[in-house]
């Protein structure tokens, strides 16, 4: 191969990254790229918190419907704490 030809490879290499790159910003601009595009918002269950106990367990708020559940997770198994929790106001 001579120079000519790592220069082409070269060339369209940085081309086709350059138009990859372009249309990843386009995108991220109009929005089509984000997670609420991908139906985020119809989803019923969601972590609210998580809070490593120690190096094997954690602690976990999940909420479904607007009700929260209360769990610790360990490396065998899962213990439910307290189930219909009533999630507080923001407004206070």
């Amino acid at each position: 191969m001579t120079l000519y030809d790592y220069l082409k490879f070269i060339s369209a290499l940085l081309l086709v990254l350059g138009m990859m790159g372009g249309l990843a910003i386009l995108l991220k601009r109009f929005g089509l790229g984000s997670p609420s595009m991908m139906a985020a918002d119809k989803r019923r269950l969601k972590v609210v918190e998580i809070l490593h106990i120690d190096a094997r367990r954690k602690a976990v708020l999940l909420m479904r419907d607007d009700v929260q559940h209360f769990i610790i997770m360990g490396p065998n198994s899962e213990t439910v704490i307290e189930t219909n929790i009533k999630p507080k106001d923001k407004t206070s």
